[in-house]
């Protein structure tokens, strides 16, 4: 056990005499839980028939516990950790670890939303732990670097990580850098490589992957990695680095046995993680555990770790039994999953005893100890709760209150801490039992009060939690949260319904006036504004205009509105109403997370569910374009052209919000088949809402003027840039590198990187799949492995019904075909392309294979309006293959 000054209750008293601590409760049990995993790791790890590099073998390296709210998780996880750093750190009562473990390195990650940390603070906590070995960890060093440099270009790493205050806890800060550019320097020397191979790029990267596959002396020990080579040519995205921990796992077990120690990652708040839409960060951080084999994982979260479901197949890498034995139900052989215990009474009765002292004595007496304890169950939350309303009874009576005062169940001790505050604080209490997080601003509007200082006391007390990185600092404790409304039935100035829906209103208000400035204080405050609305059917008002504001970034963070609660003022849903959308609020917040969702989901899919929330008649008219535009972009990318053609011309001529938009819509269908002269002349009225440069670079690169393409997208990216518009930006830069592509390899290089670094920010999968037929279209006639990539990339844009990417595939093969002067190669690609082919629409794509080719299309084939005619449009594609084809034969005589 340990104790530090709990200063907010050093500050809520006069006498000095008096002495409260933060007191760690003892959790005895689960250490020696620990202790022995630790055991039976090292034991696995050191078995002769343990290879880091086996990627089947069933993982056992997953501690896991589990529990309520207040139940001590992320306490246990902090005490865990600082034990392992110092066994003195919790008295005596936690027993030493095993002799045969050895040294340990911990590392404490705390996953929490509010906490901000992402999936490359979490890689670079990793390193920065193991630097504490005092070596180089070559293989992750040498990938590492690379990914570094392709992803925040001139910023130096020790820079990055000076100006995170997040990182300052780790003691390697400033030597990891210096580590990293030793094991550069080392590989740069062995193959004779210009300075210190610093940037992994061009003929550096390829002299040292060849000499991996090589096997050269100089880097033998390199080589020894087995998939070094592959993970340096992957694109050093947000993916690759995933995999990178299977090169620091690599790199810890070819570490001396006088430098060895044992890594312990702690990760906290877990279900932060697991109950992210899609798993995308869980799957990420799953790929982490399961290629670093010899670290141990101790995971802590509110759930129980599903990895054992198979029916996580697919939103997981590794899910079923067969591959997480320990973590699936009945195993009784550590590390395995633990649910955290309430605290035994002794541990409750020490607690008691330790937290408020008086001139070195116990302040709470036996009797008073005995009840709290016997009602707390062994909650440490509702310990907290009590020792605070003790230690405010004291201070305003000037003695230990009666036994009687703590004779309450949890509700009944909030009630009775309820009553014990101010009216004006429990005007307060009560009015940010609304929300998921406030300011003391935020509060006491809310509260309909013209002071602060009731919220400002409200903040300070136990049951408020803190993160001054969130939109808004505080939040109760989502125990006190759910009691404070049935304390507040009993209570002599408790509300009416009436004034909880005053209340609401208040709220609902005080944080429309909030959503101006960073767009993490929008989504916070749509999610707490629709939940209100919803609850409490309030008018949409500043929702409205949020949700605009919300899609246009092309961000996508999940909307998702949690269960009604029992205490809203629920009106009976309408007949009409499918199951689950009964309110305007409802059917706004499915409309923005079914739009969000598209992103990873089939369009079908959105199609359908778009298609309801029109069908229940709840959106007021003002908002209906919402799911009318993004269900008829949903119908241009399914192949449904006449309903997604009906659905951009009623939004269009509507007039509102989305009009130019879809007045867009309209134009990239005319595109679609082929009518480009009215392509060109809708372009020039869309203007910069209508996003007229990227218009016409989708217009001047199907003519085969790629420069006036390029030209186009990089005017509407800047444009975006200068607009505050990263999802635009991007989506701009993924067409300029597709457009780049066609005719000059080494710009399209660079465009198609930049493309990757701007979509990482946000979420667009048609763009994701263009930037790869960006790299496929680079690569057409040179590339020997373009058939394989672009059945992958078939795949992704069917499983996401994406038609127009699929026939760009098609097309990409076609130019492929062409380059090569394969003529049944041609043929076929052709006929795949003929099936996208629907009428009109995309029969330009079809007819341009046949006009780069400098053939004829067939007779049966609709031709396109070209803009200045068939045979310039010819010409230009022609170029295109014939600059390709030499550009291969200078290839070939190169040796590349």
């Amino acid at each position: 056990m340990s104790s530090r000054a709990d200063l907010r209750a050093l500050f809520r008293s006069n006498d000095r005499e008096l002495r409260a601590v933060d007191f760690f409760a003892d959790r005895r049990d689960e250490w020696v839980t620990v202790a022995s995993s630790l055991v039976r790791h090292i034991r696995w790890v050191n078995d002769p028939a343990f290879d880091v590099q086996d990627l089947e073998t069933p993982r056992r390296n997953v501690l896991v516990f589990y529990g309520v709210g207040g139940i001590g998780k992320s306490t246990l996880s902090r005490g865990v950790a600082e034990h392992l750093v110092d066994a003195g750190a919790h008295g005596a009562n936690w027993p030493p670890l095993d002799p045969q473990v050895g040294p340990v390195i911990p590392v404490r990650v705390d996953l929490a939303r509010d906490a901000g940390t992402d999936f490359e603070a979490l890689i670079l906590a990793l390193r920065l732990a193991v630097a504490e070995l005092g070596v180089p960890m070559p293989t992750f060093d040498i990938a590492f670097q690379r990914y570094w440099e392709r992803n925040h270009p001139g910023e130096p790493i020790e820079e990055y990580l000076r100006r995170r205050t997040w990182f300052s806890r780790f003691p390697a800060t400033r030597s990891m850098p210096r580590q990293m550019q030793s094991a550069l320097s080392d590989v740069a020397q062995a193959l004779q490589l210009p300075g210190t191979a610093g940037a992994l790029v061009g003929q550096g990267l390829r002299a040292v992957v060849r000499g991996l596959r090589e096997h050269r002396r100089q880097v033998r020990a390199l080589a020894d990695c087995r998939r070094l080579a592959d993970l340096l040519e992957a694109d050093p995205d947000l993916e690759a680095l995933s995999y990178y921990a299977h090169l620091l796992a690599w790199d810890l077990s070819r570490v001396s046995a006088r430098n060895r120690a044992v890594l312990v990652v702690l990760l906290d708040t877990f279900e932060d993680v697991g109950s992210r839409v899609h798993r995308d960060l869980e799957r990420l951080i799953q790929r982490v555990v399961w290629l670093m084999p010899n670290a141990l994982f101790i995971i802590t979260g509110r759930n129980r770790l599903p990895w054992d479901d198979p029916q996580l197949e697919g939103q997981l890498d590794w899910a079923g039994p067969q591959y997480w034995p320990l973590l699936a139900g009945g195993s009784e052989e550590d590390p395995r999953q633990h649910p955290v215990g309430y605290l035994s009474a002794g541990d409750c009765e020490t607690y008691l005893c330790h937290r408020l002292t008086l001139g070195g004595s116990p302040l709470i007496d036996d009797h008073t100890r005995r009840l709290i304890t016997a009602n707390s169950h062994g909650l440490p939350l509702y310990l907290d709760l009590a020792v605070m309303r003790f230690l405010d009874l004291y201070r305003r009576d000037g003695r230990a209150p009666e036994p009687t005062d703590f004779n309450l169940d949890f509700p009944a001790l909030v009630a009775r801490t309820f009553r014990d505050l101010t009216a004006d604080v429990r005007r307060v209490l009560r009015a940010v039992s609304l929300l998921d997080s406030f300011s003391v601003e935020l509060a006491t509007a809310s509260a309909g009060l013209e002071h602060d200082a009731p919220a400002l006391d409200l903040v300070e007390r136990p049951f408020v939690d803190s993160d001054h990185g969130a939109p808004w600092p505080y939040h109760l404790h989502d125990l006190v949260r759910d009691a404070v409304r049935e304390a507040d039935c009993t209570s002599d100035d408790r509300w009416s319904p009436a004034d909880w829906q005053r209340a609401a209103r208040r709220t609902f208000d005080a944080l429309g006036s909030q959503t101006t400035g960073e767009r993490p204080r929008l989504v916070a405050a749509l999610r707490q504004g629709l939940r209100l609305a919803r609850d409490y059917r309030l008018d949409l008002a500043w929702l409205a205009d949020a949700a605009f504001r919300y899609v246009d970034d092309f961000v996508w963070e999940p909307i998702e509105l949690p269960a009604a609660a029992g205490t809203a003022l629920q009106a009976p849903q309408p007949p009409q109403a499918p199951p689950g959308i009964d309110s305007p609020a409802e059917a706004l917040a499915v409309t923005l997370s079914v739009i969000a969702r598209r992103q990873r989901r089939h369009r079908g899919e959105t199609a359908e569910q778009l298609r309801t929330v029109l069908a229940s008649g709840q959106l007021p008219d003002e908002l209906l374009e919402l799911p009318r535009y993004f269900l008829a972009e949903c119908d241009r990318d399914l192949g449904h052209f006449d309903a997604s053609l009906e659905g951009m011309r009623q939004v269009a001529e509507a007039g509102g919000h989305l009009a130019p938009t879809a007045a867009r819509g309209l134009v990239h269908l005319a595109r679609r088949i082929g009518r480009f002269g009215h392509v060109r002349t809708a372009a020039e009225a869309l203007g910069p809402e209508g996003r007229r440069d990227r218009v016409l670079g989708d217009l001047w690169w199907t003519q085969g003027s790629m420069g006036l393409a390029c030209s186009a997208y990089a005017a509407a990216r800047d444009e975006a840039l200068r607009a505050g518009q990263p999802g635009e930006a991007a989506l701009s830069q993924a067409c300029l590198a597709y457009a780049a592509a066609f005719q000059d390899r080494p710009r399209s290089a660079e465009q198609i990187a930049r493309a990757e670094d701007m979509l990482a920010g946000v979420s667009i999968r048609w763009a994701e799949v263009q930037n790869h037929i960006a790299a496929l279209i680079r690569d057409a006639g040179v590339a020997s492995d373009l058939p394989e990539r672009a059945d992958d990339l078939l795949a992704q844009a069917r499983e996401a019904g994406l038609t127009s990417s699929i026939a760009y595939v098609r097309l990409a093969m076609c130019l492929h075909a062409a380059v090569l002067g394969h003529p049944d190669q041609l043929d076929d690609a052709r006929a795949r392309l003929r099936t996208c082919v629907r009428g009109e629409e995309f029969a330009y794509l079809a007819e341009l294979s046949y006009l780069m080719a400098d053939e004829e299309p067939p007779a049966d084939l609709p031709r396109a309006h070209w803009l200045d005619g068939r045979p310039q449009v010819r010409a230009r594609w022609t170029a295109v293959v014939q600059d390709r084809r030499r550009e291969a034969a200078a290839r070939a005589v190169r040796g590349e």
